[in-house]
């Protein structure tokens, strides 16, 4: 069994042949961001609008069990609460920018 030598240019190597492949700009990167920020938080609104439909059946008599609107509702609560402080972490990284001094 053969012992291959460790290559400490092998982590660059790869960054460095990424960076050869398609070129992204800028207005690619925040074309694909806003895509992805607006398809996260429709997400959140589904979970949300999923919750409020089963919770609104079993108020109404509809034939949902108690245990799928609980499961449900802690589904969009721990969605919108990740939401939240995602935003709040970008708001303080941003805020934190503004501060340094150039």
């Amino acid at each position: 069994m053969a012992i291959n030598p460790v290559s400490f240019m092998s982590p660059t190597q790869s960054v460095n042949e990424l960076n050869t492949g398609n070129k992204v700009t800028s207005a690619d990167a925040q074309q694909q961001f806003a895509e992805a920020l607006k398809d996260a938080i429709a997400g959140v609104n589904e979970q949300q609008n999923t919750s409020d439909m089963m919770t609104q059946k079993l108020i109404s008599g509809g034939d949902v069990d108690l245990y799928e609107v609980m499961v449900a509702s802690q589904k969009a609560s721990i969605t919108l609460n990740t939401t939240i402080e995602i935003r709040n972490k970008a708001v303080e990284a941003y805020q934190e920018i503004m501060r340094m001094s150039v």
